[in-house]
């Protein structure tokens, strides 16, 4: 653990408004809004300094003064490099694409940003007993920080979730359920579970710090491009906290005098068998209905109804972005492309990112010019029975 000096100051619901302490385990408002950490920015911006990022450690805690915690349960996460995909790029059209690998996290993914941030913040607080439902990535990544924690943890996740996370939680001594169903069945059987059994949930923005851990995407972002954003994110996106922290990121960054008012165009992609952000932002709403019957080979994309949906929307729409959508058998051939072509073995979620890229590239939605940034969200090697379909 290291010490370090947060600057943050409360808690504050992303629907109403309200203020909450951040000095005890919370969940959502009473109104049921996610609620969002907030800091002393000015004071922030004294020492998250580009001269003093040159001296701190490669992970994601080196932007301490805007992370909501004293010390840090850290395995090594964030500071993912960003790829430039020449020969990719060169297939679509785009002479600046990027690829970021948050594959290489600890736990194969970008949820060991969110929840070191959330486990860290839980334990200060006291927490005995955490628990999620998940679609995989999310609960390997918990039982990885629990375990470094010392805190026991529940995992709650569909039965047909791909074994490699279900194996990884085993492993890191995590108490697994496994349930016939979606993740939304799975977060329903914790929320009714949680008070008799005494565990606190971390559920994707039912508590407010995972997203903590999934902004500093963004700033890292910042930092690769040495002091500038790229024009396009394209961002897979289940239940959005990724998307929703980098757009938080930008704002935070604005106040501290990093950026000026210019944000990069924010995409968010969704499998075509589970849209409903797309369906939405199609439609001009601000919410999303449940989406019915949801099936798709990217287990994290299979979120019937993201919690934060009214959040992605704002966040897209507000940056001039977009929203589209990839079949399975899409991904698949762009993620043996992407293999093949730059030696990134990806995620289904990922290779959705190259889905989205080449069809707003011959929409010319994106310019040749532009700099576009495709997150790979995890790793191939734990999607070995999608893959196995893939490369029969």
């Amino acid at each position: 653990m290291t010490d370090f000096l947060t600057t943050i100051t409360h808690l504050e619901c992303s629907k109403c408004g309200e203020k909450h302490s951040h000095q005890k385990l919370q969940n959502l408002c009473a109104c049921g809004g996610p609620l969002l950490a907030r800091y002393d920015l000015a004071k922030a911006a004294q020492t998250l300094t580009r001269e003093a990022l040159k001296s701190r450690a490669a992970n994601m805690w080196r932007y301490a003064e805007i992370l909501p915690a004293r010390e840090a349960i850290s395995l090594g996460e964030g500071m993912t490099p960003v790829i430039h995909a020449r020969r990719l790029g060169v297939r679509l059209g785009l002479d600046a694409l990027y690829i970021k690998d948050e594959g290489l996290n600890p736990t194969g993914s970008f949820k060991a940003r969110g929840l070191s941030a959330a486990v860290t913040r839980a334990k200060e607080l006291g927490a005995k007993t955490l628990a999620i439902p998940t679609a995989g990535n999310a609960g390997g990544a918990l039982a990885a920080y629990a375990a470094a924690a010392g805190i026991p943890c529940v995992i709650v996740m569909p039965a047909d979730t791909p074994s490699a996370n279900m194996m990884e939680c085993e492993a890191f001594g995590a108490d697994v359920r496994k349930l016939d169903g979606l993740i939304s069945d799975c977060g329903r059987y914790v929320s009714e579970h949680k008070e008799k059994e005494g565990w606190f949930e971390v559920s994707t923005l039912k508590e407010p710090y995972r997203i903590e851990g999934k902004k500093t995407m963004a700033y890292e972002l910042w930092e690769q491009f040495r002091g500038e954003l790229p024009d396009v994110i394209i961002y897979p996106t289940g239940g959005g906290v990724g998307l929703i922290g980098m757009c938080k990121a930008f704002e935070e960054m604005e106040a501290m005098g990093w950026i000026g008012r210019e944000r990069p165009r924010m995409v968010a992609v969704q499998a075509a068998g589970c849209a409903p952000i797309v369906e939405a932002y199609v439609r001009g709403e601000s919410s999303a209905p449940p989406w019915q019957n949801a099936a798709t080979i990217a287990s994290g994309l299979r979120v019937p109804k993201a919690l934060g949906d009214f959040l992605v929307l704002a966040g897209v729409r507000a940056t001039q972005g977009t929203a589209v959508t990839a079949t399975d058998d899409e991904m698949l051939a762009a993620g043996k492309e992407l293999a093949s072509v730059e030696g990134i073995f990806a995620a289904p979620e990922g290779a959705a990112t190259v889905v989205a890229a080449r069809r707003l590239a011959e929409e010319r939605w994106t310019k040749p010019h532009e700099r576009v940034v495709l997150f790979n969200t995890g790793c191939g090697y734990k999607y070995t029975e999608a893959w196995q379909k893939a490369l029969q």
